[in-house]
């Protein structure tokens, strides 16, 4: 912020030193901080902030203190609460999974494509911001639709789209017998989900503790063996 440098120079040169303040070591000054970098920063901010609070009980004022901004400066960048909440969707769920739904895509065989698939839901299962957002979807949608029509058509359309389209490959090749596409992608993404609205919901009142690596490998075990092709003796 030129202003803001200004400013610290005219202060200095008051004081009769000539010189800014020193920054504080390992810290960056704000006014030094690209301006292209804030739309993330502030995106990651108000992931934090909606994960422990909720939609409805998140407040702007806390996201952008979060951020390191003022209030002000948020809204320079996002015009409400629910537009930062589909730029979040967008830049910190729906960019990073495609991009790795894409690396996945390249994987010659449809079976060990899944099995990726798999392990990068697990790892997003165990960030405990990014696993909340599906109790928060859903708990708030009724008092804010919007919300759920966001995720449906910012995260849930182009993710389920390359889910369906590694099983129609894994059909083609032989790999995978002949199955609905679409209802199996529901199928595939399903224990993560009921996972991450037990955790959030269950998992404090139950003595029996889940366990994801059980999970990870006994649904990838069920789910491979499912989607095997028939052998004659079945046909």
């Amino acid at each position: 912020m030129p202003g803001r440098r200004r400013m610290d120079e005219r202060r200095g040169a008051a004081s009769g030193s000539g010189k800014r303040p020193a920054a504080v070591k390992g810290t960056t000054p704000r006014w030094r901080r690209r301006a292209e970098a804030r739309p993330a920063e502030i995106c990651d901010a108000a992931l934090t902030v909606f994960s422990q609070r909720g939609f409805a009980a998140a407040k702007l004022d806390e996201v952008a203190k979060r951020a390191g901004i003022s209030k002000g400066t948020l809204y320079l960048y996002f015009e409400s609460k629910t537009a930062l909440f589909e730029a979040m969707a967008l830049d910190l769920m729906r960019i990073p999974v495609v991009g790795q739904l894409e690396e996945i895509a390249k994987i010659g065989s449809a079976a060990e494509g899944l099995q990726q698939l798999i392990q990068m839901m697990a790892r997003m299962l165990d960030d405990p911001r990014r696993s909340a957002l599906p109790k928060l979807i859903i708990s708030e949608s009724a008092g804010f639709p919007e919300l759920a029509e966001i995720w449906l058509k910012t995260v849930i359309r182009p993710v389920r789209q390359r889910i369906v389209e590694l099983i129609k490959r894994g059909i083609e090749k032989g790999e995978f017998r002949a199955v609905d596409p679409w209802e199996t992608a529901k199928l595939v993404v399903a224990p993560f989900v009921l996972q991450a609205l037990w955790r959030r919901t269950f998992e404090r009142f139950d003595q029996h503790k889940s366990d994801t690596a059980t999970l990870l490998r006994q649904h990838t075990d069920l789910l491979l063996r499912g989607l095997a092709p028939e052998t004659r003796s079945e046909k």
